[in-house]
C-alpha cells in the first residue's frame, strides 16, 4: 500500500510518501480502506517528538479516519466487508475498571490511532473492531473523517466536564482550530452564549457563521478586558482552553466568580503561569479534560446525523501532500480541519 511515513522526528520534511506493508489484523480487529483522514495537532507533536513518549519508527500518523471495511476479524460480528465506517480514535483495553465504567479515555493502556500505533495516512489501516462506527449516510467520507477526535474532545470538555448550562457565557479559544470550530457548535447546542476568539477578521467572521454571538481578536493584548466588557464586567461562566501558555493567564482572569476553566491541550506551550489569588479569591475551578469515551462519540453522533453539529473543513489535499498539510497547520493557515485523501 501507499502511505506517508517518517523514519525520524523533525519538521514536515521528514514525511515521505512511500510504499509500506499492508496491515495484518487480529481476530478482534478490522481492516479499513481509508477514504479520508483528517489532521490534528497531535500529528504534529508525534512527528516532532514528545519528551518521554516513545513512538516506534518508521511510523504512520493519522487519528481521524473514515473508510470502507475490507476485512473483519472472526470475532467482529457487528460490521462486515463493504460497510462504510468512521473510526473512534481512542484505543483502550476494554477490561479494566475505567473501561468497564464507561471511562475508557482514562484506561491505563489508552492509546490513539496514529499516535503510538499506525494510523490513517495510508491506503489501509487496522483498528479494533469496537472502534468501527457506522458512517452517517448524509456525510461524505471527508466530513466523517473531520469529526471524531475533535467532537469527542469538545463534547467531553463542555458536556461532561464543564457541564455547560443554558444561558451561560462560554469563551471558546482559537475558533479556527478543529476543536474550536466544533466547540462553538456544542456550546450553542447546550444553549450557551458564545464568545469566540481568533487571530484574523476572516476567522472571526467564520466563527460568527458557526453561531458565535460575539468575537474577539486575541492578537489584541487587552482581549481579557474585552471579555469583561461583553459580560457586563462579570466574566464568563466557562472558558474552553486548549492553547496553553499564551492565553492561560488571560483565560483565568476572564472567569467570573465560581467560573470553570476546562483545558485539553497546550499548543502554545505547557508552562503556563497561574496567579493563585485569581483561583481562590474568586472560587474558580480548573478542570482537566482528555479525549472522550466511545459512548460520548455515539451520543454526539445523534446531533451530527440531525445536522446540529457539522464538519468544518478548510480544504482537502491528496495524501501525497501531507507535508504541505502539516505546514499549513503549523502556520495556523486553516479554519477548521485539513483532510487528506488517498
Amino acid at each position: 500500500m501507499k502511505a506517508v511515513i517518517f523514519e525520524q522526528h523533525g519538521g514536515p520534511e521528514v514525511l515521505k510518501y512511500a510504499d509500506a506493508p499492508d496491515p495484518k489484523i487480529k481476530a478482534n480487529e478490522v481492516l479499513v480502506e481509508v477514504r479520508a483522514c483528517a489532521l490534528n495537532h497531535l500529528d504534529v507533536w508525534a512527528r516532532v517528538g514528545l519528551p518521554g513518549i516513545e513512538i516506534p519508527l518508521p511510523h504512520i500518523l493519522g487519528n481521524d479516519i473514515a473508510g470502507v471495511v475490507r476485512e473483519a476479524g472472526e470475532l467482529v460480528t457487528w460490521v462486515s466487508a463493504g460497510d462504510e465506517v468512521l473510526l473512534q480514535p481512542g484505543v483502550s483495553c476494554g477490561h479494566c475498571l475505567e473501561c468497564l465504567s464507561g471511562r475508557d479515555n482514562l484506561c491505563p493502556e489508552y492509546d490513539i490511532l496514529g499516535y503510538r500505533r499506525h494510523g490513517g495516512y495510508a491506503e489501509l489501516v487496522a483498528a479494533p473492531g469496537v472502534n468501527a462506527v457506522p458512517k452517517p449516510k448524509a456525510l461524505s467520507f471527508e466530513e466523517a473523517a473531520a469529526l471524531p477526535l475533535v467532537t469527542i474532545t469538545a463534547w467531553h470538555m463542555l458536556v461532561t466536564r464543564a457541564r455547560v448550562e443554558p444561558g451561560e457565557d462560554v469563551l471558546i479559544h482559537a475558533a479556527g482550530s478543529g476543536v474550536g470550530s466544533v466547540g462553538i457548535q456544542i456550546a450553542k447546542l447546550r444553549g450557551a452564549r458564545v464568545i469566540a476568539t481568533a487571530g484574523s477578521d476572516e476567522k472571526l467572521e467564520k466563527a460568527r457563521e458557526l453561531g458565535a454571538d460575539e468575537t474577539i481578536n486575541y492578537t489584541n493584548a487587552d482581549w481579557p478586558k474585552e471579555v469583561r466588557r461583553l459580560t457586563g464586567r462579570q466574566g464568563v461562566d466557562v472558558v474552553f482552553e486548549h492553547t496553553g501558555a499564551e492565553t492561560w493567564p488571560g483565560s483565568v482572569a476572564a472567569l467570573k466568580r465560581n467560573g470553570r476553566l476546562v483545558t485539553c491541550g497546550a499548543t502554545s506551550g505547557y508552562d503556563a503561569r497561574t496567579d493563585l489569588r485569581q483561583v481562590f479569591y474568586r472560587h474558580v475551578s480548573l478542570l482537566g479534560s482528555f479525549m472522550g469515551s466511545k459512548s460520548e462519540l455515539l451520543e454526539a453522533l445523534k446531533f451530527i446525523e440531525r445536522g446540529q453539529i457539522r464538519a468544518v473543513i478548510d480544504r482537502t489535499l491528496p495524501l501525497a501532500e501531507a507535508r504541505r498539510a502539516h505546514e499549513l497547520m503549523e502556520d495556523r493557515a486553516q479554519f477548521g480541519k485539513l483532510v487528506l485523501v488517498p
